[in-house]
């Protein structure tokens, strides 16, 4: 797969340096929920002279091309999942924990969505928000007498 984004990037015109393929290693090794502060300390990692900025920068190219896509989540700014395929959360309202699950009724929606607008779907993202399992124990223990 590194080796298509490679392809991919070339083809748009941008060079390949050890610093941007530090950061594309990262994500296609690890591929999920990276903010970027973790991209880059993975990244430097590979390629110690790899920079904060090389690291936004391929972010902001890699969104830009559709590989990657970022989730805002919390207050914390934004982490990076790849682009392509289904991604499914369900994101605590109250302590900000999400919890990735892989089961997903979507895709026959897709296949519906795509037969009755002509609309060829690539990928989605799909959340529900509501409280975790920890949170809602603590918010049944404090709430006001009915």
């Amino acid at each position: 797969m590194t080796e298509e984004l490679v392809v991919r990037l070339r083809k748009a015109g941008y060079k390949i340096t050890p610093p941007r393929l530090a950061v594309l290693e990262v994500i296609q090794r690890e591929g999920e929920h990276l903010n970027p502060q973790e991209i880059l300390e993975q990244a430097q990692a590979i390629h110690p002279q790899t920079g904060r900025a090389t690291v936004y920068r391929t972010l902001e190219l890699l969104t830009n091309l559709g590989i990657v896509r970022p989730i805002y989540v919390g207050d914390s700014g934004p982490t990076y999942i790849r682009a392509e395929g289904g991604h499914h959360h369900l994101v605590c309202s109250c302590c900000g924990r999400v919890v990735d699950f892989e089961q997903c009724v979507a895709d026959s929606m897709e296949r519906d969505l795509e037969e009755r607008f002509g609309f060829r779907i690539q990928s989605h993202l799909l959340e529900f928000y509501g409280l975790c399992a920890d949170c809602n124990k603590t918010a049944v223990v404090h709430a006001p007498p009915a």
